[in-house]
């Protein structure tokens, strides 16, 4: 057993790990703060997160098998850890988080859309004004009523994330579309996307924490519908929709 103290969205936890590889996965993250809560997931829990797998294999058609305890480890000290942050206020949200001249964008889309396709037309467009924060699973806390992102190790197949945070900006919906436009969202339409993104937890207890951290974050953050294609001209689209509107009180990240 392997325990690291890790700082994932501004809160330090003990990890305990039973494979090395699990506990080297945390290097970018370790912390030498006194953790405030501790992650040591069960046996019984990558059972757990073993049938959850299964279940999703047998509703899309796919072969069951055994995944490895190394995996099933990891993403159980994932799910534990994402239970307890949301006492921190922060939640988990997947999609393709990058930094904009200091405020932080997240796309959201189904997997497949060409998020992290987009991400990568910024970087090539801005250059150096750009650098990603999380590539797949960002964290945003709210902190004071302003909602931060921060970067976390579970970072997609591209592995783009940094340990750092930056104020939120926006949430853009990423829709496939031949030309490029962009508006924003209505409140319904806004919580519907963020429900549909966010994480989902069993328990109702943490149920109730995500719909109000949720919540909180649309008043916290714009909200848009981007349809684009995937020219470089996408980029700028997005850009001018989000930026044009700019509020001219931007957070600072606190931490």
């Amino acid at each position: 057993m392997t325990t690291v103290t890790v700082e994932i969205a501004g809160v330090p936890a003990e990890i305990h790990c039973r494979f090395s590889e699990n506990a080297a996965f945390f290097q970018d993250y370790i912390s030498d703060k006194t953790p405030q809560i501790t992650v040591a997931p069960s046996d019984d829990y990558l059972e757990w997160i073993q049938a959850d797998f299964d279940r999703m294999h047998e509703a899309r058609g796919w072969p069951i098998c055994r995944l490895g305890d190394s995996y099933l480890e990891l993403n159980a000290i994932h799910a534990v850890l994402v239970e307890n942050l949301l006492d921190y206020g922060t939640l988990l949200i997947h999609g393709s988080a990058l930094c904009m001249d200091g405020q932080a964008v997240i796309f959201v889309a189904p997997s497949g859309t060409g998020k992290s396709t987009h991400a990568r037309l910024w970087r090539e467009t801005f250059g150096d004004r750009v650098w990603m924060i999380n590539d797949d699973k960002p964290m945003i806390r709210m902190i004071d009523g302003k909602a931060f992102v921060y970067g976390t190790p579970w970072n997609g197949k591209h592995h783009l994330s940094t340990n750092a945070c930056a104020p939120l900006k926006a949430i853009v919906k990423l829709t496939r579309d031949k030309t490029n436009h962009i508006e924003a969202m209505n409140s319904f339409d806004a919580y519907s996307t963020l429900v549909t993104h966010a994480y989902i937890s069993r328990d109702p207890a943490s149920m109730s924490k995500i719909l109000e951290l949720e919540h909180q974050l649309l008043g916290a953050a714009r909200h848009y519908l981007l349809g684009c294609n995937m020219l470089p001209e996408a980029a700028i689209v997005s850009y001018e929709g989000i930026f044009a509107a700019s509020s001219s009180e931007d957070s600072v990240c606190q931490e």
